[in-house]
């Protein structure tokens, strides 16, 4: 018997409050420990969680097949992609507006499965690059929500250098934390090959964005990330109780803990008195995942 199709489609996800997602939704250490392969991972995927960040655009414009795809495995869902913009348009010198054009075509299919588009800049893309930024958001349709991400250091010792392109194109700014990996244990072998591609930067908690976009960056050892759980947690509960939108993205150096993590932040949410009474996340797609075995107080 094909276990995976007896269970019940995404669209009978109960409704969380706010957005929780994961880097990806076809990680292979995944596939048969947490999402099925059938009918495909992103189906298995759309039955726990109602968004992701959709990276896979960042090195390639999807073809119609494709796009054809992901919309056919979560159609009849609230599920949401958080496209990232190919890297061709924000990492050189020169966005390359054919490829910004592309992907923008390409994902017009997916309108009503889009939540913001995460427009990431490198580090070197600093206060006195900003045209090179307005070029970008410019392009992009105001009917479409954005999230900017920013590396530079100015903009965290400055913020306030940001907060007019934010106001003048709509947009909040993404929350980075990667706080886990250098305040850890730097010596663990699935963080030593990570450190020099995650952004050392502060976490601005001044900062009050509507929506609340958070990509936070655990690390393997998972008791240690407690503090930074039950923080963004407290957060997170905060900025729903005011009226404001959340997307929590939980990374970690290796994919394979990610869901398990985020079921850990969910569990430390739903403490929130504040909140009153959320829904616990659907089970696994397959049946023999496991389960959380590891105290993180919450």
């Amino acid at each position: 018997m094909d276990e995976a199709a007896d269970l019940p489609p995404g669209g009978d996800r109960p409704d969380l409050g706010y957005r929780l997602g994961l880097p990806a939704w076809a990680f292979p250490g995944w596939r048969d420990r947490y999402f099925p392969a059938r009918p495909s991972p992103l189906a298995g995927y759309a039955r726990v969680f109602n968004a992701v960040e959709g990276n896979t655009t960042f090195y390639r414009v999807p073809d119609e097949k494709t796009v054809d795809g992901w919309r056919a495995a979560v159609d009849g869902t609230d599920f949401r992609f958080c496209f990232k913009l190919p890297k061709t348009v924000t990492h050189e010198r020169r966005p390359a507006v054919a490829d910004l054009d592309a992907f923008l075509f390409a994902i017009g299919p997916l309108r009503d499965f889009l939540g913001p588009l995460l427009v990431q800049f490198p580090a070197r893309t600093g206060p006195d690059e900003l045209s090179h930024v307005h070029a970008v958001l410019e392009r992009v349709p105001r009917s479409l929500h954005v999230v900017l991400e920013v590396r530079h250091p100015r903009f965290f010792s400055e913020p306030e250098l940001l907060r007019p392109t934010l106001e003048t194109y709509g947009c909040a700014r993404v929350m980075m934390d990667a706080r886990p990996l250098f305040e850890g244990d730097r010596q663990h072998a699935e963080v030593l090959s990570a450190l020099h591609e995650k952004p050392d930067v502060p976490v601005l908690w001044q900062e009050r964005c509507d929506p609340l976009f958070v990509r936070l960056v655990l690390h393997p050892d998972r008791v240690s990330n407690t503090p930074y759980i039950e923080a963004w947690a407290d957060r997170v509960a905060e900025d729903l109780a005011a009226g404001r939108d959340a997307w929590m993205m939980i990374h970690c150096p290796n994919n394979l803990h990610c869901p398990e993590l985020a079921l850990a932040f969910h569990a430390a949410l739903r403490q929130r008195g504040n909140l009153g009474t959320l829904p616990e996340l659907p089970p696994w797609p397959v049946p023999s995942a496991p389960q959380l075995g590891f105290d993180l107080g919450v």
